[in-house]
């Protein structure tokens, strides 16, 4: 991190919120809060995506990689690995405009393929392994998907095969899961057959299957297509919460500047030889980003979770000691309150980052007190490869999603009219431009048009910014419950029910109302062996709320729904609401 980055034109085309694009940097408030050592000014210059992996070998080759189910992989097998899929991909005719998707679960083989379709010149299009087939499909027909990675597992190849079968996927890859375990799990796994494999070799669809172990059969050297910054490296699929899921283009631009800004965030002291645990599923953007080209730029070690368990991730933290991990307020949660959390060491942790919901800060300073260390709420989004903010991590405000990212303009604009700036202190739509913000979506230009005003993305979330420039997010614009005519913030009744020490989780969400057209209804999971009732809960909320914000329903559940990286799922809750 010692050389000044620059950001050439290239990079900003289309999203210029640069400083030679913007007015002078005092009229930024955020720019006098920046810690100690960093500079909203600092320029980022762009590159390709798999030139983090190309260097991490060069610098870190001996340095193990991926941490898989006890077995370690060193940056040079990866990387020797990633080039000779690369070669072999090639060979099956990707290139540049060529979409290549991975269903995976977290493992080195989707670290090997993601940097592999890259260095052939193709795009990444990330599949969630928990989709069933109709959506998988979908996803595949709406980005043209050509060629699909997966593992010979029966519960993903079963996703698979019939679209193999009616030509919705003209081929597959399938790699190999037990060659990705030490010896002693390999003959485990054969002889307690835990895991079901699929058997390849009876499919109906054998000539569309190219078995990983043919594909990799050449040395990994072959002429590598020049790739241009601007190019698509990832098609990143939101998730579909309001209307069809939509492909955004996030470029390797975008991707490569969104990592050195996190890396510069991080403050890492070049020396440190970080572990992270990948705990979120490398094929959502957050850990993408956080845990994955921000881990392999760092030089970290990646200790790899095919799926999250609580046994398991506080077994690895006490033994791996991994000093990074990312995640989502419920995990957090989860460990804070696992009834036998303080038989275990977790100090190890030295910093944490939170996002994807408000993370409540009985939970933020809790976490702490227990690893000893920092946890910081963070905010992006798909189209923005994700990270936008970041709180820092010595002088961070209560509640707030943090400063803007170097290089990073946030806007707070009118719901009424986005082109209209609203004034420090007032709610509107808060506005993201630059290097790390999607050009668009995938096949889309209405929707990519209603998305962007000028050059700021529109997140759809609803906050406001303070005078020394921390932003708060009040609520997601889809979530406001119109009441009677006025604007009711679930958050709002959030926060408030979280201040109940009986309460651990909670979600609001709007329900039909005869007479207010909607009101809010809370959704509550309590803490084990708590006595409070939903009554309790009302009682406590009646002097915190106006008559309009009170709940007209509190729901008590054993469980919560929760998304595919553990965010507590309004959709679903909404899904079983008649009307």
């Amino acid at each position: 991190m010692a050389r000044q980055i620059i950001v050439t034109q290239m990079a900003v085309k289309e999203n210029p919120a640069t400083p030679e694009a913007a007015a002078d940097t005092q009229t930024r408030p955020w720019s006098k809060s920046y810690p100690a050592g960093l500079s909203w000014t600092a320029r980022f210059e762009p590159d390709v995506v798999h030139s983090l992996l190309d260097q991490a070998v060069q610098r870190y080759g001996a340095r193990v990689c991926t941490h898989f189910e006890g077995r370690r992989l060193t940056y040079a097998e990866i990387g020797a690995m990633s080039d000779r899929a690369a070669k072999g991909l090639a060979a099956l005719g990707v290139q540049e405009g060529i979409r290549v998707g991975l269903l995976l679960p977290n493992s080195p083989t989707y670290l090997i393929y993601y940097f592999a379709i890259l260095k052939a010149g193709g795009t990444v299009v990330n599949f969630n392994p928990l989709y069933s087939v109709e959506e998988i499909s979908f996803q595949i027909t709406d980005s043209q998907t050509a060629i699909m990675v997966t593992l010979d597992l029966e519960l993903l190849f079963k996703k698979i095969e019939p679209l193999l079968a009616d030509g919705t996927l003209k081929r597959a890859v399938v790699g190999d899961f037990a060659s990705l375990l030490p010896k002693l799990k390999q003959i485990g796994l054969k002889l307690t057959r835990r895991v079901r494999r699929a058997k390849l070799g009876r499919s109906s669809q054998r000539r569309r299957i190219v078995r990983e172990h043919d594909l990799l059969a050449n040395d990994g050297r072959f002429a590598r297509p020049a790739i241009k910054p601007e190019a698509v490296a990832v098609l990143q699929y939101t998730g579909g919460t309001t209307g069809t899921p939509k492909g955004a283009m996030l470029s390797h631009a975008n991707i490569f500047i969104n990592t050195s800004q996190v890396r510069m965030w991080g403050q890492r002291p070049p020396e440190a030889t970080d572990r992270v645990l990948g705990v979120l599923p490398l094929f959502h953007v957050f850990a993408m980003t956080t845990v994955m080209t921000f881990g392999i730029a760092s030089g970290m070690e990646l200790i790899l979770m095919p799926k999250f368990e609580m046994g398991q991730t506080l077994k690895l933290i006490g033994t791996l000691r991994p000093t990074v991990m990312p995640g989502v307020p419920t995990l957090f949660q989860a460990l804070l309150h696992h009834r036998n959390i303080e038989s275990f060491d977790l100090s190890s942790l030295q910093f944490c980052i939170s996002g994807g919901a408000a993370l409540p800060m009985d939970v933020k300073r809790g976490f702490e007190k227990l690893i000893g260390g920092s946890l910081v709420e963070g905010y992006g989004l798909s189209e923005t490869s994700p990270v936008a903010t970041c709180n820092p991590f010595r002088s961070f405000k209560d509640s707030s999603i943090g400063l803007p990212l170097p290089g990073t303009e946030i806007a707070i604009r009118s719901l009424e009219n986005p082109a209209q700036e609203m004034p420090i202190g007032e709610p509107g739509e808060i506005c993201i431009a630059g290097p790390q913000v999607m050009s668009g979506y995938w096949n889309k230009p209405d929707e990519t048009a209603a998305a962007f005003v000028g050059s700021y993305f529109r997140t759809g979330d609803v906050g406001y910014m303070d005078p020394d420039g921390f932003i708060f997010i009040v609520d997601r614009i889809k979530d406001m419950i119109n009441s009677a005519g006025f604007k009711v913030y679930p958050r709002r009744i959030e926060d408030a029910l979280y201040e109940h020490p009986a309460v651990a989780e909670c979600c609001v969400v709007g329900i039909p109302d005869p007479y207010r057209g909607e009101a809010p209804k809370a959704y509550v999971r309590l803490h084990e062996d708590s006595p409070a009732s939903a009554v309790d809960l009302m009682n406590f909320l009646r002097p915190k709320l106006s008559k309009l914000e009170l709940p007209t329903a509190i729901e008590l559940r054993d469980e919560l729904p929760k998304t595919m990286i553990g965010k507590l799922s309004k959709k679903a809750l909404r899904a079983e609401t008649p009307g």
